[in-house]
């Protein structure tokens, strides 16, 4: 989703159209350091206890249920760093050294959320590393990988994307306060308690929505507007959390806020494209 709109910001801004390598290239990046990531966690949280059986609400973990070794899963994770890794290399060649060094932060901010002896994804700051490298560093990265420089609609065009990215980490969380209180794991969720959470996935939604007319608007893409039809996704999960849907009755609203990404992410590609 990042990748597709940052790209479709880029359009009508590069004089000799879209570099389609470059479009491929950030999103091999970006689902290598999704993968990667996903692994990093695996593996450190099964280390550290915090996905044992007795406290696992979610679906099944590698390392914490005994379903692979805690070396093979840390293999997984450091291979998918360094695709993306070697990937973003060639863009940073491409584009500019500058790239190397968000490169080398997006990875740190992949290993470090679980990892490490300070794992900042356990003091309550995922949703801020979920916002940052998904949806601004994704989403105006690969519009600058085209461009060159930085523009106010692919910034403001992150925002949403951000929202909705960091919505979905917000419904995992709030679905795991129960284990993770128990593992103290104090996730965002954990340090604000179920009622606030639910209000905070609630106002990341609506956010999302109530982004679209500003920027698209504002960035003179008002085709761009047509993404709002993803509203009519929202419906369900949102009532849902507000209704107090807890443990497995959260994973719904999970498929749910990843359908609504995904036709948000679809429209608004779709729209900012066709605008440009």
């Amino acid at each position: 989703m990042p990748v597709a709109v940052g790209t479709a910001c880029a359009v009508g801004r590069v004089p000799d159209g879209l570099i389609w390598w470059r479009a491929v290239a950030a999103l091999l990046v970006a689902v290598a350091l999704q993968v990667a990531t996903n692994f990093a966690n695996d593996y450190s949280d099964g280390i550290r206890g915090t996905d044992a059986d007795d406290q696992r609400v979610g679906p099944v973990r590698l390392v914490g249920q005994g379903l692979a070794r805690p070396g093979a899963v840390k293999r997984a994770a450091l291979a998918g760093f360094a695709v993306a890794g070697g990937v973003g290399a060639a863009l940073a060649l491409a584009v500019g050294p500058e790239l190397f060094v968000v490169g080398a932060l997006a990875i740190a901010a992949g290993w470090f959320y679980t990892g490490g002896p300070r794992p900042y994804g356990y003091a309550g700051f995922g949703e801020v590393f979920v916002f940052t490298f998904f949806g601004v560093v994704a989403t105006a990265g690969s519009a600058y990988v085209q461009t060159g420089s930085l523009n106010g609609l692919a910034l403001g065009a992150s925002v949403p994307v951000g929202l909705l990215a960091t919505a979905l980490l917000v419904t995992n969380n709030l679905r795991d306060i129960p284990g993770d209180t128990v593992a103290r794991k104090r996730t965002l969720a954990v340090r604000l308690g179920d009622r606030r959470t639910r209000a905070l996935y609630v106002a990341l939604v609506v956010g999302a929505f109530v982004a679209v007319p500003l920027v698209t608007g504002l960035g003179g893409r008002p085709a761009g507007a047509v993404a709002l039809v993803a509203i009519l996704l929202a419906q369900r999960p949102v009532v849902a959390v507000l209704s107090g849907a807890r443990g497995t009755g959260l994973v719904p609203v999970l498929v749910g806020t990843g359908r609504v990404q995904l036709a948000f992410g679809a429209l608004l590609t779709a729209g900012l494209a066709l605008g440009g």
